[in-house]
């Protein structure tokens, strides 16, 4: 902009010396002419998004081609495992970012604890979005879900009484549990809906629990729980839903899908727990406009539909219909306790993960 600006004033200077002689209408004219390029030139250079994305970039591309293919707006991506929150706050008010997406509610609950997002007043974004899956205050919303499911082995005895997160604990499942880190946050999130629902005490107890049913220390993500079910490890796993989907589409990983059956726990009381992938506009989006357009794109039908049928995920909009294969895995009753609820508990839940020794 100061270059612009410094441009325009030199090329000012110049047509003052060139056109001193003629009519000062024309002049005025041409000045106009000059500031209206600037402006121009300064608009469209603004037609653009910028994301920090915890998403790997091929879950979130297409939708964002399709968006740039509608509106022209440029979408702009940075990928990371890690540190994004970190970047926004060592950048500070000179940080590119407009905004940020990740794959779990720690991650936008910590975005938000750590001052790097701002609110966002859209009836789009309230109207799609049920109000469990987004912030209360409008800080963060919920794009897709996915259920924390339980995954049996088949073919195996004595494993039809699991229809709860709480049977987990129970002595008769001794040294048949698979999971990942009780610190991770999938882990952590569900650990934080029991404390929600149950209390800490309560909690505390199942986490002692699933951790003496455990057949090997906690390791792996969730597809390497479903391996260790096919290759005998173990007969029960703590998963997400949409690794489902993603193994049994792989050639390889098939198998292990084939060996499990799936659980939709609690559908007798409070319903199954869900983790969302979600985005929030950061605090000094320089592209605000041009990134609340790319938000409530994202939660609008045809993303939504995009999302559903690429993903293996749910939908966050309640109006579109699921992916075919993730509709044959039966329909199921959720937990409509607002995330934002379970995401108070999230430090208490990984500190006791420690407590009970459960990676130990």
């Amino acid at each position: 902009m100061i270059i612009i600006n410094m441009h325009f004033s030199l090329a000012k200077c110049f047509l003052v010396m060139f056109f001193s002689s003629l009519h000062r209408r024309r002049f005025y004219l041409l000045t106009l002419i000059l500031v209206s390029l600037t402006t121009t030139l300064t608009a469209a250079k603004a037609e653009e998004v910028n994301v920090y994305s915890y998403r790997q970039p091929f879950l979130v591309k297409p939708m964002f081609d399709k968006f740039t293919a509608d509106t022209g707006i440029k979408v702009n991506t940075v990928f990371a495992k890690s540190g994004l929150v970190q970047r926004l706050t060592s950048e500070g008010a000179n940080s590119p970012a407009d905004l940020i997406f990740t794959a779990d509610i720690g991650r936008l609950d910590a975005a938000l604890q750590a001052g790097v997002t701002q609110k966002v007043d859209s009836a789009v974004l309230d109207n799609n979005i049920p109000a469990e899956f987004r912030d209360p205050s409008g800080h963060w919303f919920g794009l897709t879900n996915r259920a924390r499911i339980i995954v049996t082995a088949r073919g195996v005895e004595g494993l039809d009484g699991i229809r709860r997160y709480e049977d987990l604990a129970n002595p008769e499942y001794k040294g048949r549990i698979c999971t990942r880190s009780g610190k991770h946050n999938y882990m952590v999130a569900l650990t934080a809906s029991i404390i929600a629902h149950s209390g800490e005490q309560a909690a505390k107890d199942w986490l002692t629990g699933v951790k003496n049913n455990l057949a090997r220390k906690p390791q792996g993500n969730d597809r390497a729980q479903v391996k260790a079910i096919a290759q005998g490890e173990c007969d029960v796993a703590i998963i997400n839903s949409y690794y489902m989907g993603a193994m049994m589409t792989n050639e390889e990983q098939a198998p292990w899908a084939d060996a499990v059956n799936i659980v939709f726990p609690n559908q007798q009381d409070r319903g199954t727990h869900m983790n969302i992938s979600g985005m929030s506009l950061t605090k000094s989006a320089p592209n605000k406009e041009n990134a609340i357009k790319l938000m409530e794109f994202l939660a609008g039908n045809i993303a939504q539909k995009m999302y559903a049928e690429m993903n293996f995920e749910y939908p966050a909009n309640p109006d579109i219909p699921w992916s075919g294969l993730v509709e044959s895995w039966g329909k199921f009753n959720h937990d409509t306790l607002p995330l934002a609820d379970i995401a108070s508990f999230r430090t208490r839940a990984s500190k006791m993960a420690d407590e009970v020794g459960f990676d130990g």
